[in-house]
């Protein structure tokens, strides 16, 4: 017996406060080693949280597509949850309650996730789909908030480096449900564990990150680490892309749409060359959003579907990687078209 058909029903998309432009990192760069390396070339704006603004805040905003489209009661029967966040709210904690009860929600499941980073959507796609096909419920939100970039790379010691001007918020929810409307054909998941310890949070003088005393956190980028990981990126994002497409019967030309993490303009062009895949068929909002993280996927798709750029019939393929190189991810749907 086949399981259930479980389809990506809808995104919809949050960007916070005014587009904040390019200048505004150059009044604080500062001579860096790192200043002129490829990973870092500023996109033109980018959106950083307000000061006042929770990652649920976020999410309940990026929700109002869905509600407006298919009616708050969609969302309020929603049996699982599934988010992740950036930089949670509060430590310890997951934004997966505080999601829950803004939202009308008394979901059965609630999960939150932190291993899938930029690739975070489509994992909690995989999930989802699992959880709905072996009878876990009939709907599923996944629901991703990037807020680290006017938390953490906009702070007086950080936004001075080269790495601060690249980074932008937004948050992004994705509806599932037991549907044939626009079916999930494959997602393809892979762990490479070997690589999480290259990602470092970093801080001069050194301590935890937890612990009190001067200095102020940051990525901890050097020249050997972003060969390594520009090297894992470039293969990942297109061999898990190319293996749901293989299993599935695709080739790279049946793909209508490729939707993608965003680091910076180098990978973008790098994977849309791999899998030859021609510019206008892959939707990106690097120099509009800069680097979206978790959320960049989803937002990018929600552009995508807003301004007609696939239409029904037409596969999409969405592909990430995470971190140093520690995770990567894709999905393939058949799209069925948005309610409206």
């Amino acid at each position: 017996m086949n399981p259930p058909t479980v389809s990506l029903i809808d995104v919809s998309s949050y960007l916070p406060g005014e587009p904040i432009p390019a200048d505004y990192y150059s009044r604080y760069a500062e001579s860096d080693s790192l200043r002129d390396n490829l990973m870092f070339r500023a996109p033109r704006f980018r959106h950083h949280i307000d000061d006042d603004e929770t990652a649920v805040d976020m999410v309940e905003r990026a929700a109002q597509g869905i509600i407006e489209r298919h009616g708050r009661d969609v969302i309020e029967t929603v049996d699982i949850l599934i988010t992740h966040t950036q930089l949670p709210d509060i430590p310890f904690c997951g934004s997966g309650g505080g999601i829950a009860h803004r939202l009308g929600m008394q979901p059965s499941t609630v999960l939150d996730l932190h291993n899938g980073g930029c690739a975070a959507f489509i994992l909690g796609i995989n999930m989802a789909r699992q959880l709905l096909a072996a009878g876990a419920g009939r709907s599923a939100l996944i629901a991703i908030a990037q807020n680290a970039a006017g938390q953490i790379f906009d702070q007086p010691e950080v936004r001075s480096k080269s790495q601060a001007s690249v980074p932008g918020d937004g948050a992004a929810v994705g509806l599932l449900a037991l549907s044939e409307q626009s079916p999930i054909l494959d997602v393809e998941c892979r762990t490479y564990g070997q690589y999480a310890g290259d990602m470092t949070y970093t801080i001069d003088p050194p301590r935890k990150w937890w612990q009190p005393g001067p200095g102020a956190p940051y990525i901890g980028f050097t020249e050997d680490k972003i060969t390594k990981v520009l090297a894992r990126g470039n293969r990942q994002v297109p061999e898990v892309a190319l293996a749901v497409c293989h299993r599935n019967g695709l080739s790279p030309s049946d793909i209508g749409l490729l939707v993608t993490n965003q680091p910076n303009r180098v990978f973008l062009r790098n994977w849309r060359e791999a899998l030859e895949v021609p510019e206008e068929r892959h939707v990106d909002t690097f120099d509009e959003c800069g680097n979206l993280f978790g959320a960049g996927i989803p937002i990018n798709l929600d552009r995508a579907i807003t301004q007609n750029r696939v239409q029904p019939g037409e596969v999409v393929v969405m592909a990430g990687f995470a971190h140093a190189g520690d995770f990567a991810a894709a999905a393939a749907i058949r799209w069925g078209g948005r309610a409206r």
